[in-house]
């Protein structure tokens, strides 16, 4: 590792469990605001504006403009690796109610995970891509055979499109509840997003948990024979 990355000034800024909190909030992918960030973080409006200006000047969140509001995300996927690897290592808080025990179930069973989706949910489909060899999985990526591109067509996503661009295609992120891979990069994006535009899944108040609908499971049935219990 080279001796001029400043590693320390990273870890200071995620030290802080204010600023913690509100790059957990920011881990399911979304755009949020001050405000609401403040709430996840339990901090006022004027602290969580001076947590977030430490956030974009040490590069882990960009800001961006949106009517008279100001909405944050994280500033890019290479920050979320970060926070997914962390969580893997970091101790679990203690379950102190009921509702907090069923929104870490939630977490677990299904979520995003910046754009792309992770849990049992995830990892579940991405296993079942990898059984129906439509993904082979290789040393640090995954590779997009004939069929899976057919496959992926089929469903409206277009992998000729996907290679055009600057990002990785389809690589493994270690999932931090199940301790396996779920994909991620543009692929994982894309498929996060026929599972919303289709409404085979809804986001749950509150946190990046979401919800399998009845036709994505009967989608996941048909066409991978994956039978999620999400």
């Amino acid at each position: 590792m080279a001796e001029d990355v400043d590693i320390a000034s990273v870890g200071a800024l995620i030290g802080d469990r204010a600023r913690a909190a509100m790059l957990q909030a920011l881990l399911g992918g979304d755009r949020i605001s001050a405000g609401q960030l403040a709430r996840a973080a339990g901090v006022s409006k004027s602290g969580a504006t001076a947590h977030l200006q430490r956030l974009r000047d040490g590069g882990l969140v960009s800001a961006e403009a949106v009517g008279r509001h100001r909405l944050y995300r994280l500033a890019n996927p290479e920050v979320a690796d970060v926070l997914e690897a962390l969580a893997r290592v970091a101790p679990s808080r203690p379950v102190q109610s009921l509702r907090q025990s069923g929104s870490v179930d939630a977490l677990r069973a299904a979520r995003t995970c910046y754009d792309h989706l992770a849990g049992e949910l995830g990892v579940g489909i991405t296993e079942a891509l990898v059984a129906r060899e439509y993904l082979v999985s290789g040393p640090g990526s995954f590779a997009i055979t004939g069929n899976g591109a057919s496959f992926f067509s089929h469903v409206g996503i277009d992998v000729h499109e996907l290679e055009q661009g600057r990002r990785s295609i389809a690589r493994p992120c270690l999932d931090w509840s199940e301790r396996k891979h779920h994909v991620a990069g543009s692929l994982g994006a894309a498929v996060a997003d026929v599972f919303f535009q289709r409404k085979w899944i809804r986001r749950l108040p509150g946190g990046r948990a979401v919800a399998l609908q009845t036709a994505g499971r009967q989608w996941l049935e048909r066409e991978l024979g994956f039978a999620s219990g999400s």
